[in-house]
């Protein structure tokens, strides 16, 4: 186990999400993206709440605390064809680059490499999110004019 890990072991923990819980998803979403889509001019909250109510699974999505405080959320559903799709993955910003998304996306990730399945996503072209994928051994399948999709094979237990 890094250091990094030990820091927040104990520290990150996942509460279920219900209907109800949307109106907080968007807002947690909006703050963690508002930034990549102003960088490519498609910051829209119209279009961000369409986005979220399009995919979303509120019995495949999980709030993400810290502390015990609500600091974002993920959606990890069976992906059509098999594997796993990861919608969503959301940390605030100002919990950002601490460590806490790359430890959930290991928890995730540890998931479907039990189960020897794949995982999916797209993230917005541009996005510091697409280094992030990559280091965590993702690789781009595919792109369109806003997004690029990514494909992770299942690693050995």
């Amino acid at each position: 186990m890094t250091p990094m890990d030990t820091a927040l072991q104990g520290r990150i923990s996942f509460a279920p999400v219900s209907q109800d819980d949307f109106e907080e998803l968007l807002a947690l979403r909006i703050a963690a993206m508002r930034e990549s889509l102003e960088a490519v001019g498609r910051f829209n909250p119209e279009r961000a709440r369409e986005r979220l109510r399009k995919s979303f699974y509120p019995e495949h999505t999980a709030f993400i605390a810290f502390d015990g405080q609500r600091i974002g959320f993920y959606t990890f559903r069976p992906a059509d064809g098999g594997g796993f799709q990861l919608d969503h993955l959301y940390v605030h910003p100002t919990f950002q680059s601490q460590g806490i998304g790359s430890e959930v996306l290991r928890h995730l990730l540890a998931l479907a490499d039990a189960r020897g399945m794949t995982v999916s996503l797209g993230a917005l072209r541009d996005s510091p999110s697409n280094r992030f994928y990559q280091r965590h051994g993702f690789v781009q399948t595919a792109e369109d004019e806003w997004d690029i999709y990514y494909l992770r094979a299942p690693r050995a237990c």
